[in-house]
């Protein structure tokens, strides 16, 4: 199956329903997110407003339908942090391996690079052997995007009376000047991507 004419654009707030139903699948049918219960549209739009504070979320879409979303978010609270982000991606289950998430990916690296970010991080669930609720494709699909694994954490995570481990990956732009170029916020710099 071929996927025609793929668009990216930003989230808006009348999106939350349908990024939900999305995401519901990974909430209750996978150990992806270690998360037990369907967030409330209510919550996913709070979600999506303190993300878009600083940083990129990101919408796929063709013929009006949503495909599925990225976005990257605060690595960790504290000022020192401000220069690596986390990101996030999700595709409605039914439509993977067509390079949605990488059309997504690249675009969030290049906004990135724009903000003055230059590690990128994933946590991402690693299930102990093969195991029907979380299948390795978010790890491949990061390793061939150029990330490591730098950090294994061993049985934090109960879901589907399983434990699993958790990986973080990490790509990192080589060069960390010093002094470093400030932090830009995305609200400061969309225009520049997205009208």
């Amino acid at each position: 199956m071929t996927i025609p004419d793929i668009k990216l654009r930003l989230v808006r707030l009348e999106d939350a329903p349908a990024l939900l139903h999305i995401y519901q699948y990974y909430v209750q049918q996978t150990a992806i997110t270690f998360e037990y219960d369907t967030p409330s549209v209510k919550e996913f739009e709070k979600r999506i407003s303190t993300i878009s504070l600083k940083y990129p979320y990101l919408i796929a879409y063709t013929d009006n339908k949503i495909l599925g979303f990225a976005y990257l978010s605060a690595f960790h609270p504290r000022a020192a942090y401000i220069w690596a982000a986390e990101i996030s991606i999700y595709l409605s289950h039914d439509i993977q391996h067509h390079g949605i998430g990488t059309l997504l990916y690249k675009e969030l690296e290049k906004i990135a690079a724009a903000q003055n970010i230059l590690n990128i991080n994933a946590c991402i669930s690693l299930p102990k052997t093969i195991d029907p609720h979380l299948p390795m494709t978010s790890i491949y699909f990061h390793e061939k995007n150029g990330f490591k694994k730098v950090a294994h954490f061993h049985n934090v995570g109960y879901k589907f009376n399983t434990w699993f481990d958790m990986i973080w990956m990490e790509k990192t732009n080589n060069s960390h000047p010093t002094p470093m170029s400030p932090f830009i916020p995305y609200c400061d710099i969309k225009n520049t991507f997205y009208a």
